[in-house]
């Protein structure tokens, strides 16, 4: 083998309604990619389970991650969409990558800290623990690009520690086995099974903060509804959210340093350049000196034209459970032979006898 077949890999949790902020750093992203790569797009449901083990409605949550990405242009036939779930192996290298892992490596994930708080003796091994399965998820396949977030780069730097870690531990009976690619790793040459994973961050939107609180990232969980767009709300709803947003007095400025220290003034540019699709520059070229009674209806209207088509859409692929359950299936059955090939080789590597 002489190198890693390119393959972007990304999974979204199903907790809570999807918005604004998970389509315009994930979703759209997801889909520009699949023009470029292969792709596999994961609804991560155990995942789910590290922040709430109890749900009364997991199953119709994962429908609804899976409607939004049919809805927003992910082509279930050409990539690779299903729930985690449905691949044991995503828990048995999992397992192996919690051997792999130090618990150093762990209690240093900031979000870990922030989602564990004080308490951190009463919180569950999974919230610990769930960066390893992470790891899993993206290894598995041996994807060698993942679309994150600025708050999973951190996350992502952990899976490349992980798959160098056993590559290096393992490096001369993957060399052995045939199945290695040699890779760099400071002075050493190794032979690596798993690829360092690439970041893919960027974008004019990349991080969407809310519509109340330009400090705060926009949130599921936020008790406000105000605070985020869902990519369930009618047309109606959009503008009226957009039109109550937060800002200040003075209007928007010509270039884009004058937005230093006004949160909200840029969050709203942020989100019209990335509706559409240009930079926050160009954006404020057009809006520069204009009162937000002026840019708010501008950014209304916009959001509008390219959100409610998408609204309109999952909520018609939500209708049809038979479909999303049969995409979901045939995902995972595809996804769980390119899995069960990467497992087989693994306990080679390692030594666990199988048939």
């Amino acid at each position: 083998m002489s190198a890693f077949k390119p393959l972007v890999f990304s999974g979204v949790q199903p907790t809570g309604n999807l918005h604004l902020g998970n389509y315009l750093g994930a979703i759209k992203k997801f889909v520009a990619l699949q023009e470029q790569s292969d792709c596999i797009y994961c609804v991560v449901d155990m995942h789910s389970l590290t922040a709430q083990l109890v749900h009364q409605d997991l199953g119709d949550q994962t429908r609804s991650i899976t409607a939004a990405f049919l809805a927003s242009g992910i082509d279930p036939k050409k990539h690779i969409v299903f729930n985690q779930s449905r691949v044991i192996q995503h828990a048995e290298l999992a397992w192996i990558f919690n051997c792999v892992a130090r618990i150093g490596w762990m209690y240093r994930m900031t979000q870990f800290k922030d989602k564990a708080g004080k308490d951190r003796e009463n919180a569950s091994l999974g919230l610990l623990a769930y960066p390893s399965l992470m790891a899993a998820d993206i290894l598995l396949y041996r994807a060698t690009h993942v679309p994150v977030g600025e708050d999973q780069k951190q996350h992502l730097e952990l899976t490349r520690d992980i798959a160098q870690k056993f590559n290096n531990d393992f490096s001369e009976k993957i060399a052995a086995l045939g199945v290695g690619v040699e890779m760099q790793v400071g002075e050493e040459t190794v032979n690596g099974y798993f690829p360092i994973t690439e970041p893919v961050i960027g974008g004019p939107a990349a991080r969407i903060m809310s519509l109340r609180d330009g400090s705060k990232k926009m949130s599921k969980s936020d008790p406000s509804d105000l605070s985020r767009i869902n990519l369930t709300d009618d047309a109606d709803t959009i503008s009226k959210k957009i039109r109550k947003a937060k800002t200040d007095p003075e209007a928007l400025p010509s270039e884009i340093d004058g937005l230093e220290s006004r949160p909200e003034a840029e969050n709203l540019v942020g989100i019209y350049a990335g509706l559409a699709e240009i930079s926050k520059e160009d954006v404020l070229k057009e809006y520069g000196g204009q009162q937000f009674s002026v840019f708010k209806p501008a950014l209304a209207d916009l959001a509008v034209e390219k959100l409610a088509p998408i609204a309109s859409e999952m909520r018609r692929i939500e209708g049809d459970r038979a479909y999303v359950d049969a995409v979901l299936k045939d995902g995972g059955d595809r996804a769980r032979t390119i899995a069960e090939g990467t497992m087989k080789t693994v306990r080679d590597i390692i030594g666990l006898l199988q048939d």
